[in-house]
């Protein structure tokens, strides 16, 4: 590719999404693979509602250790590479899940996907801050993260209608089958990114030189706005993460049937790519901050309605949690990318500090409400305990509005983004 086009005015940038994408398709598919079949794993396996919150939120106990390492990783190797093995790691975590024993070896399987989970995490925003700029940046994420939604979605309504009978309800077989065609994407993923386009962007962004690590690290940790919104992810995660893993059992518990629960429980994640596809383009700088307030207000609302026992009051509660589902994240990560002491050159280690920060959130929201379920015998308390953590995230947004109205020192800021070196 020529170095008078920018990556941003090229068609291949299309290519580029499409394949990012496809992998965070398999993030979010194998990242809820067990949800839709909790019940018969811990009957299976003989493991209580504590023990299977565990398991739910081993892999994000994984991500916190490995998320910053793997956006340095990334930085290093570059987003092609990466993303590719991330998708492998993610294949091998579904199709261990089918042979666990017992409560550690079923943790183990799933801690496995904590390995290659960051780095596509990591990685997509990376590459959508080289290949995209502007309003088109915040369409591209939000197109790249109704993937990991889509992929949820299938999980939840197909795995009991349709997946599980296909292999003789067998749920290690259903593993299997999901996990193969995790390994499908991973051969697609490197043959989109073979292209001598995708090669050349990659090549001039590994020419620019590296910033060291460390030195970078403790000076993102000093931008008060920076500290803030690793602090909002964790509450971000915990609300997705434990709603997400948890949803389909708190419907079954109240009377549904695993196949109803499932189709009912993809309500929110088919709301959320519509939200996903829409909110990240409205998200400009000036509202931003106003859109990221709404979201998390549609979120509590949300864990209110989900104490409702008739299906319009569910209904609503579905819809409000998948507009906050699709945007929330997407928003965060949008909004932290484009601080201005971060920038491109910053994206992979800047990445990685949010989600290690999230996964925080993430491991605690299933467990949490597991624990809380298995002590109180049903999930109301759970679901107040969710709507504390929306208003506690209500607060830190608000605090996020006065810093980030507050003017930047002058302090000049390098060509790749962040402060000089």
């Amino acid at each position: 590719m020529s170095d008078s086009i920018s990556p941003s005015c090229h068609p291949f940038r299309w290519a580029i999404l499409a394949g990012v994408w496809l992998a965070y398709y398999c993030f979010g598919l194998v990242s809820v693979l067990i949800a839709p079949v909790v019940n018969t794993v811990a009957v299976d396996l003989g493991l209580d509602r504590a023990q299977m919150g565990t398991v739910l939120g081993g892999w994000q106990l994984v991500y916190i250790a490995t998320a910053i390492p793997c956006g340095i990783l990334l930085d290093r190797v570059g987003p092609r590479r990466a993303i590719a093995l991330a998708v492998l790691i993610i294949a091998a975590s579904g199709a261990l899940r089918a042979f666990a024993q017992g409560f550690v070896s079923l943790l183990l399987a799933v801690g496995v996907f904590g390995l290659g989970g960051p780095l596509i995490s990591v990685g997509a925003p990376k590459l959508i801050s080289l290949w995209f700029e502007g309003r088109e940046r915040g369409f591209a994420m939000g197109v790249y993260i109704t993937g990991p939604v889509l992929g949820s979605v299938v999980v939840l309504s197909s795995a009991n209608s349709i997946v599980l009978p296909l292999v003789g309800g067998d749920w290690r077989a259903a593993m299997l089958f999901f996990a193969a065609g995790v390994l499908v994407a991973a051969v697609a993923w490197w043959a989109v990114t073979a292209h001598p386009l995708a090669r050349s962007v990659e090549g001039r962004l590994a020419a620019g030189g590296r910033e060291p690590q460390l030195k970078a690290f403790g000076e993102l940790l000093q931008v008060p706005a920076v500290r803030l919104l690793l602090l909002m992810s964790i509450g971000i995660f915990f609300f997705n993460h434990g709603l997400n893993n948890w949803l389909p059992e708190i419907l079954r518990s109240g009377g549904m049937t695993l196949s109803e629960a499932g189709y009912w429980a993809s309500v929110p994640a088919l709301v959320g790519i519509m939200s996903a596809l829409v909110v990240p383009r409205l998200a400009i700088p000036s509202r931003r901050l106003q859109i990221l307030l709404g979201l998390i207000l549609s979120g509590m609302v949300a864990t209110l309605l989900l104490h409702g026992v008739s299906e319009p009051v569910l209904a609503l509660g579905f819809l409000a949690q998948g507009i906050a589902r699709g945007g929330l994240m997407t928003v965060a990560v949008l909004t932290l990318i484009e601080i201005r002491e971060v920038g491109p050159g910053r994206a992979g280690l800047v990445g990685g500090m949010f989600f290690a920060a999230a996964e925080i959130g993430g491991v605690l929201g299933p467990l949490s409400i597991g624990v809380v379920a298995e002590m109180t015998g049903g999930y109301q308390a759970a679901l107040w305990m969710v709507t504390a953590v929306c208003a506690a995230l209500v607060l830190l947004v608000l605090r996020l509005r006065v810093l980030m109205r507050e003017p930047p020192d002058a302090v000049p800021v390098t060509k790749e983004g962040g402060l000089p070196r």
